[in-house]
């Protein structure tokens, strides 16, 4: 049937249009002046120097541990409670993950006594995830890199805009996937702290090529070298333009997603005795995701089949990492209590820019009815 309330939708108009129109027209359709554009653009708005454009944020996340050196022979600290990129790229490079819990249901993000437990002589890195769109505490993962010498990247794919993000680590990457906050279809933005260090990732995402395309077309340069092995993750101007369109609505966006997720929290605490919200209100968040944890005894599955039969799309974030069969075979036995218990009970409402209060006041009298009936 018709979804009447669809998880999350972009917002595309006219604007994005014309932004495409104009590429098109312009007869370069590859990396170019927009991207460039586009990198200046999202490095401003986070207080950062510089950005690095790529085609995804799973793209990003391989650069960064390629270019941060973490490769065979070393131990990267990974969440479970994440969507499996942010896993696959430590294999990328040849390192192994070792997978931490989550502090609690309540709290969702990297406990920070499993991920000292799990550290040893190979450990080399840490990356930390802003689940849903809620800031883990930067300023103690900072501390504890330090402290334990690792190096410290965020997959802030659900923060984008968020002050702080990519300030205190080594470096952050975020994604323009369809369902995020902004979109460019696919791709993504790394921030780094260390000039060098994004240099060497603008170097590897175009083939480690000392030229660009755009350079040689312009009579800029008439050759190129290749300084070591790179890879093809160039974020081209098509979605380069649709990102500088979105760019400039990104903080409205998240504003509006805070306000709905305000609402959710104050008709869902009133009408579903029992619901658990993880996180709190004060927390800081760019509102990516409204998770709720269902009460123990509910059925999941008879939740999900009752919200969908009233045209209401729901999802799960995430099946954890290590429970899937290709991680299972990899690293047999591991046990994350806290983690697939959040996991067992967590649904995720809709939660997007083009909804209203009142569509969450029907939302959440569905999600009521569907728990509360027999």
């Amino acid at each position: 049937m018709k979804k009447l309330f669809s998880l999350s939708d972009p917002v595309l108009g006219q604007k994005e249009k014309q932004a495409l129109c104009e590429v098109i027209e312009s007869g370069w359709v590859t990396m170019g002046e927009r991207v460039t554009r586009f990198e200046e653009a999202f490095a401003k708005l986070h207080d950062a120097k510089n950005a690095v454009a790529v085609g995804s944020c799973t793209a990003g996340l391989h650069l960064c541990l390629k270019a941060l050196n973490i490769g065979p022979g070393v131990e990267v600290l990974v969440p479970s409670l994440t969507f499996v990129a942010t896993v696959n790229a430590v294999l990328y490079v040849g390192a192994t993950p070792v997978f931490v819990d989550i502090q609690s249901e309540a709290a969702p993000h990297l406990s920070f006594s499993d991920a000292k437990a799990k550290c040893t002589a190979k450990t080399k890195a840490i990356i930390v995830m802003h689940y849903g769109g809620y800031l883990v505490d930067l300023t103690s993962w900072r501390s504890f890199a330090e402290s334990n010498g690792l190096i410290l990247i965020e997959d802030a794919a659900h923060a984008p805009g968020m002050e702080g993000v990519g300030r205190s680590s080594d470096a952050a990457v975020f994604s323009f996937f369809g369902n995020k906050n902004m979109t460019t279809a696919e791709g993504g933005m790394i921030l780094a702290r260390e000039t060098s260090v994004l240099e060497r990732i603008r170097r590897l995402r175009s083939h480690s090529m000392t030229t660009g395309t755009l350079d040689r077309y312009r009579g800029h340069a008439y050759s190129y070298d290749v300084t070591s092995l790179g890879f093809n993750y160039r974020m081209d101007e098509l979605r380069a333009a649709i990102g500088l369109v979105q760019l400039d609505r990104l903080l409205e966006w998240n504003a509006k997603r805070r306000k709905l997720a305000k609402k959710y929290r104050e008709v869902l605490a009133l009408q579903i005795p029992g619901l658990l919200l993880p996180f709190n209100s004060a927390a800081q968040t760019a509102a990516h995701l409204m998770p709720v944890l269902l009460p123990q005894t509910t059925s999941r599955e008879k939740v999900m089949q009752g919200l969908l039969n009233a045209g209401i799309q729901t999802s799960i974030h995430y099946p954890p990492v290590h429970t899937f069969s290709f991680y299972r075979n990899l690293y047999p036995g591991i046990r994350l209590q806290e983690t697939e218990n959040f996991c067992a009970r967590e649904l995720t409402l809709p939660l997007h820019q083009s909804m209203e209060e009142m569509d969450v006041e029907i939302i959440a009298k569905a999600l009521g009815k569907t728990i509360l009936d027999p």
